[in-house]
């Protein structure tokens, strides 16, 4: 398992770049010695956070696209190879949700979700992973969800985008593995994010606030997670558990999930 034990002279792409996980993602990338190329939409928030990162020391461009855009994606990506020469290490943390009953949500809503969600992490190895494969090394960092591999209620649509991923993460982890690019798949649970403000916060059980993650906690885990060589990594580590009650007594996993819905929402 070829696992990232050296990070200086490697050229990093993260799309979603310019907040949340993906900005703690490219901030602990250059810190450890990563150039960075950072994709988001809006060049007024992406700056901002290139100049954070460039406050830890770190070589940073940034290129505003819209991950949903394959034409505009595909030209960001060609400009941040060109600019640094190479690309090792590609993290897809681009993504979208909506909090809400799957009947009160709009088409033009779902249509968003899966736009940037699935189709824009697509697309985004579509084009990348030609750079990778070129060298015959490389490392993918596909970010989905605990809701990825548990069905969240009130957030239908996104748990079916995180699914896709989820999928798509598994097949290319045997698939790309004999060609020398090591892929893994990034499992975090509740965090502190634009996904969640903190009205949203709010409405949730005491016990489930206490357990959001603020997004340098997930860097750290995966970037503990690409040194190590995994495939996988879910933060935190007890919603293992949860994989586990869901196979093994789906009953139990059931109601659990119904008793930490966001309850300003309606119910049966």
């Amino acid at each position: 398992m070829p696992r990232l034990v050296r990070y200086q002279g490697r050229v990093a792409l993260v799309t979603g770049g310019s907040s949340g996980i993906g900005e703690a993602i490219a901030r602990g990338l250059a810190a450890r010695g990563a150039a960075v190329a950072l994709l988001s939409r809006g060049s007024t928030r992406l700056q901002a956070a290139a100049d954070r990162i460039a406050g830890v020391g770190g070589v940073v461009s940034t290129h505003p696209c819209d991950v949903g855009d394959a034409a505009g994606l595909a030209s960001a990506i060609d400009a941040a190879t060109a600019r640094h020469g190479r690309l090792d290490i590609v993290v897809c943390s681009a993504g979208i949700g909506a909090h809400g009953l799957f009947p009160d949500t709009s088409i033009e809503a779902m249509d968003a979700i899966l736009r940037t969600n699935v189709q824009g992490l697509v697309h985004t190895l579509h084009f990348a992973l030609p750079h990778l494969l070129a060298r015959g090394e490389g490392w993918v960092v596909n970010v989905s969800s605990v809701a990825g591999r548990l069905g969240q209620p009130d957030e239908a649509i996104y748990s079916a985008s995180k699914f896709a991923v989820t999928g798509l993460s598994e097949a290319l982890t045997v698939e790309l593995a004999p060609r020398g690019i090591h892929v893994l798949a990034l499992y975090p649970g509740l965090v502190r994010t634009a996904l969640f403000t903190d009205a949203e916060l709010a409405r949730l059980p005491e016990r489930v606030r206490r357990s959001a993650l603020h997004p340098d906690d997930v860097a750290r885990a995966t970037l503990r997670g690409l040194e190590l060589g995994r495939h996988e990594v879910t933060i935190p580590r007890v919603a293992v558990g949860g994989y586990l009650i869901r196979t093994l007594a789906p009953g139990v996993f059931r109601r659990i999930l119904a008793s930490i819905r966001l309850p300003a929402l309606p119910s049966r």
